[in-house]
């Protein structure tokens, strides 16, 4: 299972501009891409797609650039992803993966299925609690929401 490039450079550069958000100050793609380490198209593409998302808005002139449309404690790590690459699986995952055939082979009672979406259901079950806010913090602090919200066991990072 995988998470594409264009969620990963969006979570970031979304967390960049987060950053910034308490002080009002806006980022430009030039700076953005020279930060993340990412082509200035790439940055302008995903800052595009976070725009129609609804998680940016951008200026022009001379302080223009993108900010945040709402506060980072506001928006949620699950709509990001939803917004940036879709979900690792959904109802029209089986329609699209019937082989040879029309529909597939086991429609009717699918474990397959099942275990696609039990792992989407997990992976929801993370993302949908996470706001940006959240992924400001280091590693630890992130678990430890986490797990705090879930009644797991602490995990700590070394």
């Amino acid at each position: 299972m995988k998470f594409n490039a264009q969620e990963e450079y969006g979570l970031r550069c979304l967390l960049r501009i987060a950053k910034f958000y308490a002080v009002g100050k806006s980022l430009t793609i030039p700076e953005i891409s020279r930060k993340e380490g990412i082509s200035e198209y790439n940055a302008g593409k995903i800052l595009r797609t976070l725009r129609i998302g609804g998680f940016l808005e951008s200026s022009r002139g001379q302080i223009g650039g993108y900010t945040l449309t709402r506060p980072p404690e506001k928006i949620i790590v699950g709509d990001i992803l939803a917004a940036l690459g879709g979900r690792l699986f959904d109802a029209s995952f089986c329609q699209t993966h019937t082989g040879e055939m029309d529909i597939c082979t086991n429609s009717i009672d699918c474990s397959v299925r099942s275990l696609w979406r039990m792992i989407q259901d997990s992976v929801d079950s993370v993302v949908d609690k996470l706001t940006l806010n959240d992924l400001i913090g280091n590693e630890n602090f992130l678990f430890n929401v986490v797990n705090h919200d879930s009644g797991a066991n602490e995990i700590t990072l070394e």
